[in-house]
């Protein structure tokens, strides 16, 4: 069972991973395989997302953290949920992904902090109310 916190961590590489994928896919001009890349990829971390934004809104209801909001989680969500599928293609916009990117990372840093500040490496997952 992972901690909020490890699972934030895990959020946060996979953002500098995005970024990385799509300068590569850009660079080499590469077209993905939805089946085979993209799909099993985004599964996998629309699903760690949903996880990560019940628990942290959960959270934010039981401890009410300065700097935290239930918006800032839910528009993180999808946002990240679509510059996830982006970094596959090579036609995606630069200038806009990154911009979700870092927007993304500023929410995650956020709550990491929140967390910690908590004693939040004792915050484990799977927690709900």
């Amino acid at each position: 069972m992972s901690t909020l916190i490890e699972k934030t961590e895990r959020l946060l590489k996979a953002c500098e991973d995005c970024i990385t994928r799509h300068a590569h896919m850009r660079e080499f001009d590469i077209e993905p395989d939805f089946f085979k890349d993209v799909k099993p990829y985004a599964d996998e971390y629309h699903q760690l997302l949903d996880e990560w934004s019940a628990e942290v809104l959960s959270y934010i209801r039981k401890k009410n953290p300065k700097y935290v909001h239930p918006h800032q989680v839910e528009q993180m969500n999808e946002a990240m949920k679509q510059f996830i599928v982006q970094s596959f293609y090579a036609k995606t916009g630069k200038k806009r992904f990154i911009l979700s990117i870092n927007s993304a990372m500023y929410t995650l840093k956020t709550v990491k902090e929140a967390l910690m500040e908590e004693g939040g490496s004792r915050v484990e997952g799977n927690e709900r109310t």
